[in-house]
């Protein structure tokens, strides 16, 4: 069973063809780079792997199961995260605030326009574990606008492994980062992070244009 599989993938904006008859496969426990140009279309076949453009032909399969018409925020539901090259974040908010927001989105209480963040023991606890992981805990407490673009890029990707996912897609990890950023904010909180996971709960992880990071390139 392949962890992820896209099927003659095709994506046009009117007369441009971004994608065409893109087949690939990627196995548990995978660590699968894609590479190509700038306007190449890899962040266009993220965003259809994630459901945030609908592609006109194709399908789209996580663990053999057909998510090509299921909208985005069921995706995220059934094990699949991502990050975006751009990082895009709540900077009035602590980094403990960022990556509870994330983790109400996969609880019940995102219904309640009036839930208070902070009293919800669970989710804080959890945020709280996921900042440890990427080595911000003591930071915890400080607004995003305070914090570097290192702290922030490894901010996005607690977000992103908050929510427990089978799928992690990186979109462009390394932009914009130093060569010890690139170390201390990616590559040593992504390969934790796969060494941990159990056999039956492997972490499955598709980067673009961070070499060091994959077992394959595409």
């Amino acid at each position: 069973m392949s962890a992820l599989a896209v099927r003659g993938l095709d994506k046009s904006f009117g007369g441009l063809r971004v994608t065409s008859s893109v087949d690939l496969e990627v196995e548990p426990g995978e660590r699968r780079l894609i590479i190509g140009p700038n306007g190449a279309g890899k962040t266009t076949l993220f965003n259809l792997i994630t459901g945030e453009l609908r592609p006109d032909r194709g399908a789209i399969t996580l663990f053999d199961r057909d998510i090509t018409r299921i909208p985005s925020r069921r995706r995220a539901h059934l094990g699949l995260a991502r990050t975006y090259q751009i990082i895009t974040l709540f900077p009035r908010e602590t980094l403990l605030g960022n990556v509870t927001l994330s983790l109400l989105g996969l609880s019940r209480l995102r219904w309640n326009p009036c839930v208070a963040l902070r009293r919800q023991a669970g989710l804080v606890a959890r945020a709280h574990e996921v900042l440890a992981r990427v080595g911000l805990e003591s930071l915890a407490e400080r607004p995003l606008a305070q914090t570097s673009y290192g702290e922030r890029r490894r901010v996005e990707i607690a977000m992103a492994l908050a929510q427990r996912p089978r799928i992690l897609l990186l979109d462009e990890p390394f932009a914009g980062l130093s060569t010890e950023e690139r170390r201390d904010a990616v590559a040593d909180v992504v390969r934790r992070e796969v060494a941990d996971r159990p056999v039956h709960n492997q972490l499955t992880v598709v980067p673009l244009d961070a070499p060091t990071e994959a077992e394959e390139i595409t």
